[in-house]
Formats: structure tokens, C-alpha cells, sequence
């Protein structure tokens, strides 16, 4: 049964890995046995009539928030069950936020597997006589979601042992596994350039973010970090530290960035800072993928001992260069996970143009992407007349699906190959990724791994709740209203409602 084991460790356990949240799925993944989840069972008659009305506790969190019964669906079923015991709304067509990171990653379990990898690589042409290349290095990206300072030092560290010190030529970037068209996508409206809407790219480097952590010292002064290493990167701090109560977050986190004319990236701190405060972490997106990447690549190979004296500029590889590095990133399932419990909509959307590039060919695009997947679907036996995505990370007032569809995807998720992978990768209630501050105080505490979904008028929750009777259930509700915000409380009290009824 869906997390059967999990309740029986003493809380001193639970804890631990609630503090060592780097360490949580290691913890839980050790505990839960995927055969635990019914895997590929054969559903069973329901034995209750599907119930058409909201819990009374739900109702009651809806009415407290302001918002109509009919802004919510919901779908709760047994794991083993053909018929659902809680059915409302159902068949609606809804936004369904980032539970659609669901089907992307269902997806791309099945159609890449979950061993896949993103090949990242560097190519020389010229001549390389004693350290020296007469030529351009080339580096060839393939949508790497996870390519971050310690996986990128890796091919740094290659080039170096090719016997490259100083390039004489050009860094070339070769970014044509995605199409062109992709750069200048809407992927959403509003605020592109912060860092959780920051769009794909086949060198999709830390993220495109700048992320600084503020420390301040009982001396008066402030420690300022800075990732990932960054070529002409200037930091000011004229930050005051005060004494007193921190109300909230400091607005002296929030930088103020310029762009010289010498090509230098200017960030300067300003204003109070309460030293109760403490440590804060503030990411920044900066620059465009193609000049981001560069800065970073070029901060690693100087700090490696190489040297550069040439330009950056886009372009495809020659055939007659060498290949010289070749960087293989993280396993699909440990990128799956990323994507799930931290909601990371840059990873989801690389993901997503990746489906259409192996399922059709490179480059890749928005409609090759949005083919495989209904393809996928439809070979799957899911059939969804609702079903509209656009990205793949539910960034979006486009995206519909219906509760029922994304209920169906779930028990389809939880037969298939790859469910150990894809169950995995949800939050843990309590424990850790987005789920991590939700019902600590409840019995749920370890026991339902819920991928969740935020838009300004967007609350959806989608996952496995393991309850009390020991039965697993699947849970998908989605409320869209303008009151959504306010309505968490509902989704709470429908969980606790499904973990506490003796169905």
C-alpha cells in the first residue's frame, strides 16, 4: 500500500529528514516499495456509489475563502477501484497550473526512459600545437536541464586534458537542437525574466540566474555570495545592517542591476537590512541564455588555468572539427524529481522540447512537442477531448485538462514501467519540495505525495494519499477563480478528509 511503511518510523526519523531536505527522497526512497502501490493491479468494482457533493469540511474552506463550489473539481479514487468515491465536476476543462508537469513527466519517462541522458559537447578546429588551439572551440547543447556549475566544469575539465590552455579563436555556441522559434515563444504574460519563467534553451545554463546569498556579520557588515562563477561580475554594498525585528523580507535583497558598457554585469545592494534577519538567498535572471552561458563557461575555464582571447558567437559546428568533451547530465528520473517536488518550470519546458526532438527530429518545437505527446496519449489509452498544453510546465492560462483525465494519467502512471520513477518524484506532505510546509501537524505527515499548481488564479493539487484504512487513493482538484489563492485551505481539508473516511 502507497506509503504503508512510512507511518510506522518514529518521529525522530520524520524529522530528520524534514530538516535534511537534500537528503528526504534518499531517506524515503529507501522506505517505500513501489509494489507497495499497487503497481499494474487490476482496478476493482467500487464498492460505495460515487458520491457527487463536496466534504462538508471542504465546503466549509471554499465559503471562508469566497469562492463557489463551481470554481473546484475533484476526482478521488481508490487505487485498486474502477469507479471514483468522490466525483465533482469531473469532466470540466480546467487550468490546471503545474499538476500538468504531471503528464510532461509521465511523457518523457515513457517515450526517453527514465535512464536517459543530455549529451553536452565541445569541438576544436584549427591547429592545437603546445597548448595553443589556432581555431574555435564549439560547444553543442542538447536542452540539458540540469546543466549547473558542477556538471558543466566536467566538460571544462575535458577540453583541458584534450590539451587546450589558450584558444585563439572563437567560442562558438551551437544551439540548433531547438528551433529558433522557441527563443521567442510567450511562454507566459507577464514578468519573463524572472527566474521561474526564464524560457528554454538548448544551453540552458544554471538556470539563467544569478543567485546571492546575504549573510549579515554582528560586525556590521554583510558577506555577499555569488553562483554560478560569472566573467565580469561586479558586486557594490553600501547595505546598512539595523537592529530590531525582521518584518518579512528585507526590500534590501532585491538588487539593482546594470549593464555596462564594457560588457560587465553591475549588481549593487542598497538600504537597511535587520540583522535578525539572518542568511537570505535571492536568485536573479540576467542577460540572454547565449551571453549567461558564455559568462559562465568562460568564469571556469579561467579559473582551470585556460585562457581566451576571441569573441562568443552563435553557430553550428563543422563537420571536420574534433570532438574534444563530452558531458553527460544526470539520469531523466533524477531530472523528473527536480521537475516535480520543486515545480522547476525551465527544467519541465527543456523536457518538453527534448519529447519532440527524439520523437520526431532535431530541432526541436512547439508543435513537435505538443504531436508526441497526444500521440503518447493516445497509444497509452488515455483519452482526453479537453486536453490542451502549450509548455511544459503549466506556466499558462492555455492549458486544460480535466480532473478526471488527470486522475486517469495517475492510475495509468501508477501501472506502468516507470512508476517507481514518476511516484517518486512528488512532494512528500510535510517532508520536502512544494508539499514541505503543508499539514505538518496532521497524520498525512509522510503519507500522500501530492504534486501541487500556482497561478494568480490557480490552486491544483494531483497525487496518492495512503489512508488510514490502509487503501491508497488517487486525489486531483483544481479550483480557477480569482479567489484561488485563498482557497488552499480546501485542498487541505480535502486531503485530511481523504486520508481520515473509512471508505
Amino acid at each position: 500500500m502507497l506509503f504503508s511503511i512510512l507511518h510506522r518510523l518514529p518521529l525522530a526519523a520524520r524529522d530528520m529528514c524534514r530538516v535534511a531536505l537534500m537528503f528526504a527522497s534518499i531517506c524515503l526512497g529507501a522506505i517505500i516499495n513501489i509494489a507497495d502501490v499497487h503497481a499494474r493491479s487490476t482496478p476493482k468494482k467500487a464498492s460505495v456509489i460515487t458520491a457527487g457533493v463536496l466534504p462538508p469540511t471542504v465546503r466549509a474552506a471554499l465559503r471562508q475563502a469566497g469562492v463557489k463550489p463551481s470554481s473546484m473539481s475533484v476526482v478521488v479514487e481508490r487505487i485498486d477501484a474502477a469507479r471514483p468515491i468522490l466525483s465533482v465536476n469531473a469532466r470540466r476543462a480546467m487550468i490546471p497550473a503545474s499538476t500538468i508537469k504531471l503528464v510532461t513527466t509521465f511523457a518523457g519517462l515513457s517515450i526517453l526512459g527514465p535512464d536517459f541522458r543530455w549529451q553536452t559537447k565541445a569541438y576544436v578546429d584549427g591547429e592545437l600545437k603546445n597548448g595553443v588551439l589556432q581555431g574555435n572551440l564549439y560547444i553543442k547543447g542538447s536542452g540539458d536541464p540540469k546543466l549547473i556549475p558542477e556538471e558543466l566544469i566536467d566538460l571544462v575539465e575535458q577540453i583541458r586534458q584534450a590539451g587546450v590552455v589558450r584558444i585563439e579563436g572563437d567560442l562558438v555556441l551551437d544551439k540548433s537542437y531547438f528551433a529558433d522559434s522557441t527563443r521567442y515563444v510567450k511562454w507566459f504574460d507577464e514578468n519573463a525574466n524572472a527566474p521561474y519563467k526564464v524560457n528554454p534553451d538548448p544551453l540552458l545554463y544554471a538556470f539563467k540566474s544569478l543567485t546571492f546569498t546575504l549573510t549579515p556579520q554582528a560586525d556590521g557588515k554583510m558577506l555577499i555570495s555569488a553562483t554560478p562563477p560569472f566573467e565580469q561580475l561586479y558586486i557594490t554594498d553600501t547595505l546598512r545592517i539595523t537592529p530590531g525585528l525582521c518584518a518579512g523580507w528585507p526590500a534590501a535583497v532585491v538588487p539593482a542591476v546594470q549593464f555596462a558598457a564594457d560588457g560587465s554585469t553591475r549588481v549593487a545592494f542598497s538600504g537597511e537590512y535587520p540583522l535578525a534577519c539572518g542568511t537570505r538567498v535571492k536568485s536573479v535572471s540576467v542577460l540572454d541564455h547565449t551571453q549567461f552561458f558564455a559568462r559562465g563557461f568562460l568564469a571556469l575555464w579561467r579559473q582551470s588555468g585556460g585562457t581566451f582571447s576571441g569573441h562568443v558567437r552563435e553557430g553550428p559546428y563543422l563537420s571536420e572539427a574534433r570532438l574534444v568533451g563530452l558531458h553527460k547530465g544526470p539520469v531523466l528520473a533524477e531530472i523528473v524529481r527536480d521537475i516535480n517536488k520543486f515545480s522547476n518550470n525551465s527544467m519541465a519546458n527543456n523536457l518538453f522540447l527534448t519529447i519532440g526532438a527524439q520523437s520526431v527530429k532535431p530541432p526541436a518545437d512547439l508543435a513537435k512537442s505538443v504531436g508526441a505527446i497526444k500521440q503518447w496519449l493516445r497509444r497509452t489509452g488515455l483519452v482526453m477531448p479537453e486536453f490542451f498544453i502549450s509548455n511544459g510546465s503549466g506556466l499558462s492560462n492555455e492549458a486544460r485538462i480535466s480532473a478526471r483525465s488527470l486522475a486517469a494519467l495517475l492510475r495509468a502512471a501508477n501501472q506502468s514501467p516507470v512508476a517507481q520513477a514518476f511516484v517518486e518524484s512528488f512532494p512528500i506532505v510535510g517532508v520536502d519540495g512544494t508539499m514541505r510546509h503543508r499539514l505538518l501537524n496532521t497524520p498525512l505527515v509522510g503519507r500522500a505525495r501530492i504534486k501541487t499548481g500556482t497561478l494568480n488564479e490557480v490552486r491544483a493539487i494531483a497525487g496518492y494519499v495512503s489512508a488510514a484504512n490502509g487503501a491508497s487513493y488517487i486525489v486531483v482538484s483544481m479550483i480557477n477563480d480569482p479567489r484561488a489563492p485563498a482557497a488552499q485551505a480546501a485542498h487541505d481539508a480535502l486531503l485530511e478528509w481523504v486520508y481520515q473516511r473509512p471508505h
